[in-house]
């Protein structure tokens, strides 16, 4: 297959001779087509990359010496995927790589992603080269409270990659709880149940926010985390795929006044009204999910309905019980344009409204100076079935150059 990507000769091996000093060669991408998603695509354009960060981005923009020169047809932000398992679930579903829930009890909050991650794990470079610059990962839905999730890069620097230890607190209401526990079996029992854990944080909070330390109970990390949504700390992401369920999540966040992320949200286009009324971002399901249990009433066109309605929405790579564990992220929102939503929409759904749900939007989502330098290159079209992936930036460095 022929590659479109070309590495210029400009330098060889990344290093010019300066003075007798060898000096590290930044780095010039050029595209046929860039898109920013800070503004119009620009034509011809160029971004320059110094030192990890987004130096400069514009039209035929001049390329200083001693940078190492990729060209491409089309160049896009680097890929966020606000909702992932990645890197708890690892890539060949045996027990020994499957961290991403517990089952002893259906409401821990106080679980962390970071003590389950595995900056190792095949699966992360795997979603890197279909893109994936950013993931938001951490403890599955399947839980009332499953545990956090954090934000941190796929590029090969383990924990130095971190963006963000706790991003969100993990929530799943629901029938599909009851398969993983004896308790809830319905969800009225599972809401019930939550409401009564977020009422005991409260008093929690106000008995440690006592001025007289002799008076303050002893630390619950449970409850203590449960603090940290009701403050806001922390998002609640809830995973609610019935309509029943979603109003459940709404009636939640209005009665406890929470900052919620609506997740899954599988039967979302019987509620746009509603969701657009309580201002929340969903991220909807993949795209090509299977259709069945809580999913029965799935649609291709969800994505496409809820940014018609002005609704902000991110998709995500989602949970699947087979190898490789993770959906391909570019594939799910290619079929969301094939159903009804716009390109530039797609594309926003998994770079600029991810980066902004998951509070990452400062450094990631877009190619603007002053931006982390992740950065997609492809040999056409991201959204037709015939373009690859093939050389992706994170950080300013070259992770992968295979066509993908």
């Amino acid at each position: 297959m022929k590659k479109y990507i070309q590495l210029s000769a400009v330098i060889l091996a990344g290093v010019a001779i300066l003075g007798g000093q060898q000096v590290i060669a930044q780095i010039a991408v050029k595209g046929e087509t860039v898109y920013t998603m800070a503004g119009t695509p620009i034509k011809n354009g160029v971004v320059l990359i110094k030192d990890g960060k987004i130096e400069a981005v514009g039209a035929n923009l001049q390329v200083p010496q001693n940078y190492k020169v990729y060209s491409a047809k089309v160049i896009t932000p680097g890929f966020v995927d606000a909702h992932t398992s990645v890197g708890l679930a690892g890539i060949y579903n045996v027990p020994a790589d499957q961290q991403q829930l517990e089952k002893t009890a259906p409401i821990q909050p106080e679980l962390r992603a970071i003590d389950a991650y595995n900056p190792n794990e095949e699966l992360i470079g795997w979603v890197r080269k279909h893109g994936v610059t950013t993931i938001n990962t951490g403890h599955a839905p399947g839980a009332i409270a499953s545990g956090q999730l954090m934000a941190l890069k796929t590029s090969d620097g383990g924990f130095n990659t971190l963006l963000d230890t706790t991003t969100m607190v993990a929530f799943t209401l629901g029938s599909s709880v009851g398969e993983n526990y004896n308790s809830p079996k319905t969800p009225a029992k599972g809401i019930a149940m939550l409401r009564s854990e977020l009422q005991a944080a409260q008093v929690y909070s106000k008995k440690m926010g006592n001025v007289d330390a002799s008076k303050r109970p002893d630390r619950n990390l449970k409850l203590e985390t449960l603090a940290g949504v009701l403050s806001g700390k922390y998002k609640a992401l809830i995973t609610a795929n019935k309509a029943q369920d979603i109003m459940g999540a709404l009636r939640l966040a209005k009665e406890f006044n929470l900052n919620i992320v609506l997740d899954g949200a599988a039967e979302a286009y019987l509620l746009v009204d509603e969701i657009k009324a309580a201002g929340i971002p969903v991220i909807v399901h993949p795209t090509m999910s299977r259709a069945y249990g809580e999913n029965k009433n799935i649609s291709f066109e969800t994505a496409a309905i809820l940014a018609k309605a002005g609704i902000p929405v991110a998709i995500q790579s989602g949970f699947e019980a087979y190898v490789p564990r993770a959906r391909v992220l570019l594939f799910e929102s290619s079929v969301a344009v094939a159903n009804g939503m716009q390109p530039e929409q797609a594309l926003a759904a998994i770079t600029t409204t991810p980066s902004k749900i998951i509070g990452q939007d400062k450094r990631v989502g877009s190619l603007e100076k002053g931006k982390d330098a992740d950065i997609v290159l492809f040999d056409g079209d991201p959204f037709e079935y015939t373009s690859h992936v093939c050389t992706v930036i994170v950080d300013g460095k070259v992770i992968s150059e295979e066509c993908m």
